[in-house]
């Protein structure tokens, strides 16, 4: 409601679908972006209303998708937003709103990950933890397409199941849901020895604590089995931004010059204001295109729970926060 005059460079969108992602309070904290109310939503498929007077990528009816910067006053939980040009990119007519706006936040983090950071190849071998996890999937794709073997845990059975029915079958899967199978060991058994080439975790287990959940301590990997899996000149890329390496640690990854990568999907907004946005119209726009081409051509197919509606946001957006929800949430209007 309410909504202020389109400025020079903004985009009016009618929203069709918004996507539900779990909100890092901590890291707005840390860049002060931190409110006592945030916006919920950022990835958003829609129609274009409007323009502003420069604005040159779009124009009317345009079918779109993109991601709200991460210091938007926007929700993309409203009918209609307005958004800078730089943040779209045109939807193929063959996406639906539900998959463009469901897949593109686990696209970008996926090409961060396997493109940006471990320059994935034909012939490498990639290990994707939780491996039937919305970014698990799409991961697994992106891996794949560029020629890579696969190597994947699932949590559980009916994860198992989903990895073994993919298009393009994971070279090997391995159930950890009964925490009694070495990770490492089946890694190394698969590449005869010689360890994989990039490992992209979905968290790692620190320390051998009694106070962890079972579950927990069950899914998550060692840090040292990650070290052990690592072939020479490897990547690890971690989503565990708190992770600590001890002098062994760095020593075991000195002798096989393996590389350790954060993981952060924020990073197209952190840099400073006027570099940032460069990177974003240089990286991010590519990369989105790039993403909706491979939903258009059946490359990515993501996994996604039933479309929800506006009403059951809350609800929905509550599970996503505690990490509860195993497939994208996806609001359609």
């Amino acid at each position: 409601e309410n909504l202020p005059p389109t400025r020079d460079n903004d985009v009016k969108v009618q929203v069709r679908a918004c996507a539900l992602s779990w909100i890092d309070t901590k890291l707005l904290s840390e860049i002060k972006l931190e409110k006592e109310l945030l916006p919920v939503g950022r990835e958003i498929s829609g129609v274009v209303l409007e323009v502003g007077r420069k604005v040159t990528f779009f124009q009317p009816d345009d079918e779109v998708v993109g991601i709200l910067p991460l210091d938007s006053e926007e929700s993309g939980l409203c009918e209609v937003v307005l958004v800078h040009e730089h943040y779209l990119v045109r939807k193929p007519e063959k996406v639906c709103w539900v998959e463009a706006a469901g897949t593109v936040r686990d696209g970008v983090r996926a090409y961060t990950a396997l493109h940006y950071l471990s320059h994935v190849s034909p012939g490498k071998t990639v290990l994707v933890m939780d491996g039937g996890s919305p970014f698990g999937t799409i991961a697994i794709q992106l891996a794949q397409h560029r020629g890579a073997k696969v190597i994947s845990t699932a949590c559980s059975l009916e994860d198992k199941q989903y990895l073994e029915r993919l298009r393009l079958p994971v070279a090997r899967v391995i159930d950890v849901s009964n925490g009694k199978i070495d990770v490492a060991e089946s890694c190394l058994e698969e590449t005869g020895g010689l360890g994989v080439d990039i490992v992209l975790d979905a968290g790692v287990k620190l320390y051998n604590t009694e106070d962890e959940s079972a579950s927990k301590s069950q899914l998550l990997p060692h840090k040292h089995d990650i070290i052990t899996l690592l072939g020479v000149g490897g990547h690890w890329i971690t989503t565990e931004k708190n992770l600590q390496l001890d002098p062994p640690d760095s020593h075991s990854l000195f002798l096989k010059g393996a590389t350790v990568s954060f993981l952060n999907d924020e990073i197209w907004n952190l840099s400073n204001v006027q570099q940032g946005k460069y990177l974003y119209i240089l990286l991010m726009i590519p990369i989105l295109e790039d993403i909706m081409e491979k939903l258009s051509s059946s490359i990515f197919r993501p996994q996604l729970d039933e479309p929800i509606p506006l009403y059951e946001a809350k609800v929905s957006m509550e599970i996503v926060q505690k990490n509860q929800a195993r497939k994208r949430q996806v609001i359609q209007f």
